[in-house]
């Protein structure tokens, strides 16, 4: 009888230490989260962007116009860099569609956009050809197939990884339907017959698999995870994970900008639901332990 005493003694005491202790070790990753979450959601607007662009007053109008949900003329033929004939619509339909608009002779800008372009297409685990099509389109009318192919090899080898060469396609054609294009998505352009150049916007555009415009990217930089975003939305959310799915709940694209940025309300709804699970589980796994540790009260 006295051991039983003894034994029902030991057993109450050491219920709440290891009560304690596991607070201990589950709070504080509980909290570390909740913690990250909500400093993510107090930073300002501008700390989650990849900045901003400063255009000179002369270029102000070289610029791309917002023109998202508006269809592309799937119609248009042009060359790729093969010299085949092809439509602009023979690239839609599976995947969604990466439009990069450049000129080949052009040594300044342009270069520097495609290996922005293939950087990023790099940094992401989406396979060209699988989940997107790259389509690079010149909107110079001089341009042939021949000097896109060697803008293609060249740039398929810095990008380095297998597929490229059947999932990126290099484009030229006439000027009506080169016109055609760049009107539907905005894209403005001029070119200066003096230096024999063209001043133009650069940025790249998301296109659905049907064919309409839905992300505006600008600069030369993109950053892998915000073009993985926008190539998850294009798709209908038919590509990516569930993490896709939570960065999607937590950033808003901002068409102004170009950019995906921090959703303070989502941000904040989404560490309440984190902390609601946490203590209702911590509950739970405490109760089923205590139920276990139990010692029998015998009668003697």
């Amino acid at each position: 009888m006295q051991a039983s005493r003894r034994q029902r003694e030991v057993s109450n005491d050491c219920h709440p230490q290891a009560r304690r202790g596991r607070v201990v070790r589950v709070w504080p990753a509980l909290w570390l989260v909740v913690g990250y979450l909500t400093l993510a959601a107090a930073l300002p607007a501008g700390a989650h962007e990849l900045g901003t662009e400063s255009r000179p007053a002369a270029l102000r109008e070289v610029a791309f116009d917002q023109r998202v949900n508006e269809p592309v003329p799937l119609g248009m033929t042009f060359r790729d860099e093969t010299g085949r004939s092809v439509r602009l619509g023979d690239f839609f339909g599976a995947r969604p569609v990466i439009l990069v608009l450049v000129y080949y002779r052009c040594q300044n800008l342009c270069p520097l956009l495609l290996d922005g372009v293939a950087q990023s297409l790099r940094g992401m685990p989406f396979s060209p050809g699988d989940q997107y099509t790259l389509v690079v389109l010149s909107f110079d009318p001089r341009d042939t197939p021949g000097i896109a192919a060697t803008k293609k090899a060249g740039l398929v080898q810095r990008y380095g990884k297998a597929g490229a060469a059947a999932g990126w396609h290099f484009l030229t054609g006439g000027e009506a339907a080169i016109r055609q294009v760049t009107e539907a998505v905005g894209f403005h352009y001029t070119y200066d017959p003096k230096i024999d150049e063209y001043a133009h916007a650069a940025g790249l555009v998301i296109l659905t698999p049907q064919g309409k415009i839905f992300r505006y990217m600008y600069g030369i930089e993109f950053s892998p995870q915000v073009l993985r975003l926008g190539l998850v939305e294009a798709s209908g959310n038919t590509l990516g994970s569930p993490i896709d799915q939570v960065l999607l709940f937590c950033y808003h694209y901002d068409p102004s900008t170009g950019k995906y940025t921090v959703m303070v309300m989502n941000i904040i709804r989404l560490a309440g639901v984190l902390t609601i699970g946490a203590v209702g589980a911590f509950i739970v796994v405490m109760r089923r332990r205590d139920r276990r540790g139990a010692v029998p009260i015998r009668k003697v």
